[in-house]
């Protein structure tokens, strides 16, 4: 990743056309007033503008001015300053309201939510896999490399992590689990610690910095391996009273005017990670607060949505979204587009996968009919298996559905326990027989 050009400065650029009328009319009078605030539907940073051809007449600085005006008059502010002072602002513009429509229809309530996550059978399968995708995926975007096979075993098996790579999926595994339980407290300083601290448990070579600011002696900053730097986040010393402003912010005790939910998250997500309060593990503590904001506000899908795959696939995006908004004058317009346009595809891609399994288990029930080793009722047993995961079978009711005796429904079961179809468990007297973790895989081995 490179920093962006920075934008000219407004003021001498105004310095420099400010006597000649002709070019002032056509950037503010009736010419001026048709420059289009978004240039081919994108929201630009001076950094792409320059690839752009400027309205006639004008050139590239002339233009940015042009731009800069028109935003300034539209900007909102928000309670977070920089280190020096400097007041962050945003403003709703092209798309935004388009997808925060779509996200509240589609994340907050029940249209179009796919029948696998409401129905009670299926929904915790969905929920575990997102769980761990987001895990995986936001360590990997901190440095862990380890696959996705490994961390997924090493999560479902409950083995102990083998490195640094493995804890840290884990910890995140661990932290979106514990985000789900607390989504309805408010956010407090001790919370974010507590955040912190499992997000970091076992892989900072200081243990003692978990959970607490990084001290002033401590100079943490973000940047290349050629020492470039791209991010100096404020001095230690204000880190107190940042973070409970920031507090104030997701509690919604501040401002007093209406700021969107998910605007409002994305914010957050912002702010921690700008402060950058501890030595390390921001971004994933980041990326946590951003979820506990979202299922705060009863944006409850995104217990199934994972945002840092997406992420992951162009690192250098979500990198270059910060950096825009701060080499731009603080305008935040620039991560919360970005932020949108992954919220979106995140949701997309959660549709798309539920699609995918569906289609699966569709084919799987069709090449179960040609299972000759396999009776009927056995078939019909695992069929509802694949769509009840966590079902438990007996030999009983077994027996009464099908009309036959207690030993040829003994049989059934135990032969589907010997083909690693099925576990067997005795409570008390009775036999219970329950789905394997991997019963597709079993399914397509014995097919």
């Amino acid at each position: 990743m490179r920093m962006p050009k920075k934008p000219p400065d407004v003021g001498a650029i105004w310095e420099r056309i400010k006597d000649n009328q002709e070019l002032i009319h056509k950037i503010f009078g009736e010419k001026g007033e048709k420059i289009a605030l978004l240039v081919k539907g994108k929201y630009l940073h001076w950094d792409k503008l320059l690839y752009y051809s400027p309205p006639e007449g004008l050139s590239h600085e002339q233009w940015w001015f042009a731009l800069k005006r028109q935003r300034s008059n539209l900007f909102k502010q928000v309670p977070l300053n920089d280190k020096n002072g400097e007041p962050f602002k945003h403003l709703e513009v092209g798309p935004i309201p388009e997808i925060l429509h779509e996200i509240d229809q589609g994340a907050g309530g029940l249209i179009r939510i796919p029948e696998q996550i409401t129905n009670p059978n299926t929904r915790d399968q969905y929920y575990v896999s997102a769980l761990i995708q987001e895990a995986i995926t936001s360590s990997q975007l901190e440095g862990a490399a380890t696959t996705r096979k490994i961390a997924k075993e090493m999560i479902k098996t409950g083995r102990s992590p083998r490195d640094r790579s493995e804890q840290m999926i884990l910890n995140n595994f661990k932290t979106m689990q514990q985000i789900g339980k607390i989504k309805d407290k408010p956010l407090f300083r001790e919370l974010i610690f507590d955040i912190h601290q499992l997000v970091t448990e076992k892989t900072l070579d200081d243990s003692t910095a978990t959970g607490q600011f990084r001290k002033s002696n401590e100079r943490i900053v973000v940047g290349d391996m050629y020492n470039e730097i791209f991010h100096d986040p404020p001095p230690a010393e204000q880190l107190e009273e940042r973070m409970a402003a920031m507090c104030d912010f997701a509690n919604g005790k501040i401002p007093n005017t209406f700021i969107h939910p998910v605007i409002r998250s994305i914010i957050l997500h912002f702010w921690l990670a700008y402060d950058h309060p501890f030595v390390d593990g921001n971004g994933r503590t980041a990326r946590a607060l951003f979820y506990w904001s979202m299922l705060r506000h009863n944006f409850w899908l995104f217990e199934f949505i994972s945002i840092s795959q997406i992420i992951r696939k162009a690192p250098a995006k979500y990198g270059r979204a910060f950096l825009y908004t701060e080499t731009d004058g603080n305008d935040l317009t620039y991560f919360i587009l970005y932020h949108l346009d992954v919220i979106r595809r995140a949701i997309k891609e959660l549709h798309e996968y539920i699609k995918r399994k569906t289609e699966k288990l569709q084919a799987i029930e069709n090449q179960l009919r040609g299972i000759i080793v396999l009776n009927h009722r056995q078939r019909e047993l695992i069929s509802h298996a694949l769509r009840h995961p966590h079902q438990r079978y007996t030999i009983r009711p077994h027996q009464t559905s099908h009309n036959i005796v207690y030993q040829t429904s003994r049989s059934d079961l135990l032969d589907l326990e010997n083909r690693n179809l099925l576990n067997r468990e005795k409570i008390g007297k009775t036999w219970y027989f329950t789905p394997v973790d991997d019963l597709e895989q079993k399914l397509a081995n014995l097919s």
